[in-house]
């Protein structure tokens, strides 16, 4: 049996995940399934279906983290597209996955027939995905389940979009990665984050800009305490300035 925090490969069985203890279920992320052959079987089985590391969160959710940067949609994910066609009442959008997503005109705050949102071909947008299934196209919108934007929609205030890999985004967002607080306590910048591997941001100037994007392109295989001593260096080089 792999334990957390060891590498796994496609093919690897693990039988003894714990469940929580209220409902003592257990989450399978990426890079996890449950064998089809023994869904029956009361050892619950499961299949690594990627190579990676395999990993834990409290209270009862694991998954393979491997550097991948083919996205495959999910529900509920937040990510960054790029508008590539206009086809009558909806856009077609590329989020890096195998097909482009759709999205309707009427997926953004206050947009109505005569109320269209102003969208054209090569502009970014930040959206929820909310349709995912492995046999329809996926389906995006620009608001939340109220019908606001909630930060949501086109972005067109600059910036920098970086296309990384899935590893990093989840690394940056997750609470044990000090990297955007450490940023954001010196440098104020703005930034828009996609599950999809892209990342949007925009500071004062050009050379904050790339300043940050270095730091995050930087911290992808390094540990905390290297991040924290890489935004100190990072910090006193763009003091010299």
């Amino acid at each position: 049996m792999p334990e957390v925090g060891s590498v796994v490969l496609p093919g690897d069985v693990i039988t003894d995940l714990k469940g929580s203890e209220s409902s003592g279920k257990t989450v399978l992320g990426p890079g996890l399934r449950i064998d089809s052959q023994n869904v029956q079987d009361e050892r619950n089985e499961i299949v690594v279906c990627k190579p990676g590391i395999l990993r834990h969160r409290d209270p009862n959710v694991y998954w393979v983290d491997s550097h991948q940067k083919r996205y495959i949609p999910t529900k509920g994910d937040s990510i960054i597209g790029i508008v590539t066609i206009k086809s009558g009442d909806n856009f077609r959008v590329d989020i890096g996955s195998n097909e482009l997503a759709s999205l309707s005109y009427l997926a953004f705050e206050g947009a109505t027939k005569r109320n269209r949102p102003d969208v054209k071909i090569g502009d970014l947008v930040y959206a929820r995905i909310v349709v995912a299934n492995k046999d329809m196209e996926p389906e995006i919108v620009c608001i939340d389940s109220m019908g606001r934007s909630s930060g949501l929609g086109v972005i067109r205030e600059g910036g920098f979009l970086l296309h990384c890999s899935l590893n990093l985004v989840r690394k940056i967002l997750s609470k044990e990665c000090p990297l955007l607080k450490l940023l954001g306590s010196t440098l104020p910048y703005e930034t828009a984050i996609g599950m999809n591997g892209r990342i949007w941001i925009k500071g004062r100037s050009t050379v904050e800009t790339i300043t940050i994007i270095n730091a995050i392109e930087k911290s992808e295989f390094s540990s905390n305490e290297q991040i924290k001593a890489m935004v100190r260096q990072t910090m006193d080089h763009l003091s010299g300035f």
